[in-house]
């Protein structure tokens, strides 16, 4: 699967073409500051929802060049924390949920780098300096306080103290047709679509989709935010 994904990757190094619409709806601008992204072009990836390892389950993430990535390998199983990797198996990112209230609590947050347990991280900034502090909370949004019913989350970087969100995630993660927005500006910066095959239009259902990153927005936490969705909504 993982040869027949690179090959669907190099014969889509013309993304530039098919993203053309996109480009042309967002002006394809530079919208947040990212110092390891200078391209001026979009990013495109493509996302498969399967682990390379056996009896795993995660992410497997190709560029349009074929090259891994990023890689999610969930071995525990478990679903209130999950680390983002880059192609070699370093983490980025860690994602987790709060254990407490569990049934009522919306929030995940977002680290960087690897966090083992709760006695690495804490969501609280009046504790231990030795412990990590997220670098961003996501709020999912419930659909019965919301006039608005095609917004799935808020991302805030403040933690949620902070009444003010940076993003806004908008449209439907079971239809792989989500985009995130700067909540200021309203610009796409991020795009789950739907992969189609470069001749005939077949897409390649669920397991299979483009995640489209603007220049300047930073790729892995894009690929974050498709995780989150992933166990909002999966």
């Amino acid at each position: 699967m993982l040869l027949f994904l690179k090959s669907m990757s190099f014969r889509s190094v013309n993304h530039q073409d098919q993203l053309q619409d996109l480009n042309n709806s967002t002006n394809c601008r530079e919208l947040v500051t990212s110092p390891s992204s200078s391209s001026s072009t979009c990013t495109s990836l493509t996302v498969w929802r399967k682990s390379l390892i056996f009896s795993c389950k995660g992410f497997t993430v190709i560029g349009s060049d074929g090259n891994l990535v990023y890689r999610v390998d969930n071995y525990s199983g478990r679903r209130d924390q999950t680390i983002l990797m880059d192609g070699s198996g370093k983490p980025i990112l860690t994602i987790c949920r709060h254990k407490k209230l569990r049934i009522v609590d919306n929030n995940w947050f977002i680290y960087e780098g690897e966090v083992l347990g709760e006695h690495d991280y804490t969501t609280s900034t009046k504790t231990s300096s030795s412990r990590k502090k997220p670098i961003f909370c996501v709020k999912k949004q419930m659909k019965i306080l919301q006039s608005n019913i095609n917004v799935l989350a808020h991302v805030y970087c403040h933690g949620i103290s902070d009444k003010r969100y940076s993003y806004i995630i908008e449209g439907s993660y079971a239809n792989r047709t989500c985009k995130v927005l700067d909540a200021k500006s309203r610009n796409v910066v991020a795009e789950i679509r739907k992969k189609q095959a470069v001749t005939g239009g077949v897409t390649f259902g669920l397991e299979v989709f483009v995640l489209v990153v603007m220049p300047g927005f930073d790729s892995g936490f894009a690929m974050a935010m498709v995780l989150l969705l992933d166990q909002m909504f999966s």
